[in-house]
């Protein structure tokens, strides 16, 4: 088999940008998920028809075609028109179901491959950089927002990530220790 190492990075890191984005929004109401924090911003539930309809036409047939589909309709990405929170997840999986599977089908051999978006050449390997970079900045948004309206319930936040004040334990708990000297 063709080496997937980078690939494999690129699969790695969406898959963490997804699970960061899925243990925020499981902590939330349906209410709270498309609740805006200001008339200037959009819902968490917004930010997830978004990611999932950008990823879903990025990613299908993406070496054969466009990666702005002339099926997609951007703007309508930030209209909530759910019906519920099925109805959500429903546009948000379809999305990652895309990419991950067009990942499965890839090796680092075709990280050069000539490949457009809304008619402007890019390699793969600058398509996918654009995308994970996409995907992360609307993860932070989708995280935030989360604690923010947690914290307004009065609702406990389960830390995605390493709690504050714990940077010491989690090292210790992974086997690092800070003040080992290089070999």
């Amino acid at each position: 088999m063709s080496n997937r190492t980078t690939i494999s990075a690129f699969e790695s890191e969406f898959r963490r940008y997804r699970k960061l984005s899925e243990g925020a929004i499981e902590q939330l109401t349906w209410e709270q998920l498309r609740e805006s924090l200001d008339a200037e911003t959009n819902s968490i539930a917004v930010i997830m028809k978004h990611v999932g309809g950008n990823l879903r036409s990025r990613w299908t047939d993406a070496l054969t075609t466009d990666g702005e589909k002339p099926w997609r309709n951007r703007d309508t990405e930030f209209v909530d028109d759910f019906s519920d929170r099925d109805a959500l997840l429903s546009t948000w999986n379809a999305g990652w179901s895309v990419v991950e599977s067009q990942l499965a089908s890839l090796t680092d051999a075709d990280l050069s491959t000539a490949l457009t978006i809304r008619g402007e050449p890019h390699s793969l390997a600058l398509a996918l950089a654009r995308s994970v970079s996409h995907t992360a900045y609307h993860t932070g948004q989708i995280v935030q927002i989360s604690r923010v309206l947690a914290s307004r319930a009065g609702a406990d936040w389960k830390t995605l990530t390493v709690a504050r004040g714990k940077s010491a334990a989690f090292n210790t708990q992974m086997g690092y220790d800070a003040n080992a000297q290089p070999r």
